[in-house]
């Protein structure tokens, strides 16, 4: 009598070598990209981080290790804490608009016709512009003298106001100018979301005799929590960042109300060429954007019961 073979050891070893091949390809797949986020996120990370502990001179490429000394530094820089209270001013004034007004449009222009079409169009071209253009652009509209701004006053009898010159408005005038150049973004966002909402829901909303007000509350709201967080971040991170707007618009001034963390971090790098402050200020920076962005994920997962 001849034993009986064992055909389940051959099978396994096939599969074993298909699964192992099939990884193989997936992780060639994923090499580029994990190359390039190793090489321009990571690395540039903790190199930074590095570079805050020296003396770091742009100029000579010195560097001596100094220790916690560049943070000691900023917490005695007025300028620097100028700066950080103008940033977080900043974001306070635009990223509730962003995400507030954003959410209103993308309720408007929520509908089939050629007008809204023309209209979603209208406010995400200006998102497609670049910071110099923004500015050039705003920069002509808020002159006191030919602008739009000094012919409203003219039209209203009193006399113009030089926004971009003014200590209190110079912030305000540049948080305008970004609102206007990146409202369109959040607006489609929100519009994505709200064509992805069943009309089944609005249906049978309609067969129960709920009003707009209900149907919005416990319908469009609940439906897009998830989007509305997702705005929320990106506008707080991307607003935290100002830079190009208030650097062309004011130079940061006057009196330094509207100059951002970013430009502070630009003006230390490649003015004075004192790299570790500069790289210590970013990574103050860093820890704000990373600490506000969990925290605010943190209270959405917490709202929705996750």
């Amino acid at each position: 009598m001849t034993a009986p073979t064992d055909t389940a050891a051959p099978a396994r070893a096939v599969k074993s070598r298909t699964l192992h091949s099939s990884d193989m390809r997936n992780m060639l797949f994923v090499a580029p990209f994990l190359i390039a986020y190793l090489v321009l996120l990571v690395y540039p990370l903790f190199y930074g981080m590095w570079i805050s502990l020296q003396r770091y001179d742009l100029f000579d490429l010195s560097a001596e290790f100094a220790g916690l000394e560049n943070y000691a530094r900023l917490l005695d820089d007025d300028i620097f804490l100028g700066a950080l209270r103008n940033t977080f001013l900043f974001v306070a004034m635009t990223v509730p608009i962003f995400v507030g007004l954003g959410l209103a449009l993308a309720l408007a222009l929520n509908k089939r016709t050629r007008a809204a079409t023309i209209m979603r169009a209208i406010f995400f071209g200006t998102s497609v512009l670049s910071v110099t253009i923004v500015t050039i652009v705003w920069k002509v509209v808020l002159m006191p003298t030919t602008g739009i701004v000094g012919a409203a006053a003219d039209v209203l009898g009193t006399e113009p106001i030089s926004m971009l010159s003014h200590p209190d408005l110079a912030l305000v005038a540049v948080a305008m100018a970004t609102v206007w150049w990146v409202l369109g973004l959040p607006m489609i966002l929100f519009l994505a979301a709200l064509q992805q909402i069943p009309q089944d829901l609005y249906e049978a909303a309609a067969l129960d005799n709920a009003g707009r007000w209900t149907t919005l509350r416990k319908i469009t709201l609940p439906s897009i929590r998830r989007t509305f967080v997702v705005v929320t971040i990106y506008q707080v991170v991307a607003q935290f960042q100002l830079f190009g707007q208030s650097l062309l618009m004011t130079g940061g001034g006057p009196n330094n109300r509207s100059r951002s963390i970013v430009q502070f971090v630009y003006e230390q790098g490649f003015k004075t060429w004192d790299v570790g402050y500069a790289a210590a200020a970013s990574e103050v920076l860093f820890l704000i954007i990373a600490v506000v962005a969990i925290a605010q994920y943190a209270y959405s997962i917490r709202g929705q019961g996750q």
